[in-house]
């Protein structure tokens, strides 16, 4: 209840810190909130051109959906989580000035990155929806179900960023080492290429069903573009990686937070 009262105290402060983060994306931008928008498109593009030429133009998921459609569902996900992490890690160490001189709760600033990437993510959403009505995609009702697989990502995202940003103030290397894997996982993660790809190799798959990421990609292609619903083993496996991560990254926040100043 205390922590909860002191959220509610400061919720001003968050939403102000989201509003600048917008304004400073977007200052001196011709296209401006546009951009969010285009830019998925046109990264699209380019890896529709490359790759529907290896798959040969091949159709994937389990309802032989186009390739650009199967890319773009899968990039949106990751590409948010992708964002709302690397920009949280250097978060607490960047307001060091700020913390120093007043109290304030230092979760706010991971919290804030995350929620500001996932403003960035809504906008993206009307990409997918143009692409989704270009391409023929009808409308069903488990559509309605989107914002489950992507609130499961923020609860996620926000527990990944409190760890990397707590680890971050006493350990800078981070960054650069998250960066290799945020590659690295990119391409551990079915966005590019079918699963059906692996389902001949056993440890491969097992290595991907320990991937989190896979579950909220798949999670969101299922009800957008499969017009399936996960079942309750997918369900409960998704809603348990994302409170697992909530969880641990408030731990290590909390046990390291009273020492943030000493390395600052």
């Amino acid at each position: 209840m205390k922590y909860f009262q002191t959220f509610l105290k400061y919720r001003y402060l968050l939403s102000n810190l989201i509003g600048r983060d917008i304004k400073v994306k977007y200052r001196r931008s011709v296209l401006g909130i546009l951009w969010s928008v285009l830019n998925p498109l046109l990264m699209m593009v380019v890896i529709s051109t490359v790759f529907s030429v290896l798959f040969k133009g091949g159709k994937f998921g389990e309802t032989n959906i186009p390739f650009h459609v199967y890319y773009l569902t899968g990039a949106t996900v990751y590409n948010f989580i992708s964002e709302a992490t690397s920009t949280s890690m250097m978060s607490v160490f960047t307001a060091a000035p700020l913390i120093k001189k007043v109290y304030i709760p230092k979760y706010i600033f991971p919290l804030e990155k995350c929620l500001f990437a996932f403003v960035n993510l809504l906008f993206s959403l009307i990409a997918v929806v143009i692409v989704l009505l270009a391409s023929g995609i009808k409308f069903t009702f488990t559509m309605l179900l989107f914002p489950i697989p992507l609130l499961l990502a923020l609860v996620f995202s926000i527990g990944l960023s409190m760890l990397l940003s707590a680890l971050t103030v006493f350990f800078r290397d981070i960054v650069h080492i998250y960066g290799v894997f945020l590659t690295a996982w990119l391409y551990a993660t079915p966005i590019i290429y079918p699963i059906t790809l692996l389902e001949g190799n056993k440890k491969l798959m097992l290595i991907m069903h320990l991937n989190p990421m896979y579950y909220f990609v798949e999670f969101f292609r299922k009800v957008v573009i499969y017009n399936t619903l996960p079942n309750w083993q997918f369900t409960l496996v998704t809603v348990g990686v994302s409170l697992l991560m909530l969880v641990i990254g408030i731990l290590v926040f909390r046990q390291k937070q009273d020492k943030f100043v000493l390395y600052m």
